[in-house]
């Protein structure tokens, strides 16, 4: 295929993609449709379809997409921190600041689509609960690493800390989501600090 038709092909799947993604972060990863797209892009069906395959491929395209910017923006500046508390805390500042603002459109589709297809068996939903588990067992070996540095008490329970933290991130999202409360930001960092100090060793303090 010549170069120049496979470059406009490829930014022409990226940008279905990239509206697929305002769509569902707006209204959901099951509300997406090929025509509604289609209509927003001023293209034809088909001319999504040709790109796409399938409803569900676009679901997963746009999931995959979703994690890349979730990596870029969270997971990866984290990473340039030491391991336990210190990478735990700015895993949770990325994700705060990625969710918590009212004023942008950064739904966790993994939130959302756990409520969406709680009860729906499927491909889609298989993907869902694996993106949810695989982000839950990351910050479960944070956990674990800061416990195993002396910065958590040694009876800590990972995953009893994981889920309340999870359970904070839900919060999160439904008051900057639904209530629009331009103070969520603030209460999910007080809330997160909260938590993490009943947990922290009486041996560690923070440099």
């Amino acid at each position: 295929m010549d170069t120049a038709v496979l470059s406009k092909s490829e930014l022409t799947f990226a940008a279905i993609v990239d509206a697929a993604l305002d769509m569902a972060a707006a209204e959901g990863i099951g509300r997406l449709s090929l025509g509604e797209i289609a209509k927003r892009m001023d293209i034809s069906k088909s001319g999504v379809f040709s790109r796409v395959g399938s409803l569900e491929a676009l679901q997963m395209a746009v999931l995959d997409e979703f994690d890349r910017r979730f990596v870029e923006a969270v997971f990866q500046p984290a990473m340039t921190q030491p391991r336990g508390l210190p990478r735990l805390h700015a895993l949770m500042e990325n994700w705060i600041k990625r969710i918590g603002n009212a004023r942008e459109l950064n739904s966790c589709l993994y939130i959302a689509g756990s409520f969406e297809f709680d009860d729906v068996s499927g491909s889609l939903r298989d993907r869902l609960e694996q993106g949810v588990l695989r982000w839950r067992d990351t910050l479960r070996r944070t956990v674990l690493q800061a416990q195993e540095a002396g910065q958590l008490r040694p009876d800590t329970d990972a995953e009893q800390l994981v889920f309340e933290i999870y359970s904070l991130i839900v919060g999160l999202m439904h008051d900057v989501r639904f209530l629009h409360d331009p103070q969520t930001a603030d209460r999910m960092r007080n809330a997160y600090a909260r938590l993490i100090s009943t947990y922290r060793s009486f041996h560690y303090h923070a440099g």
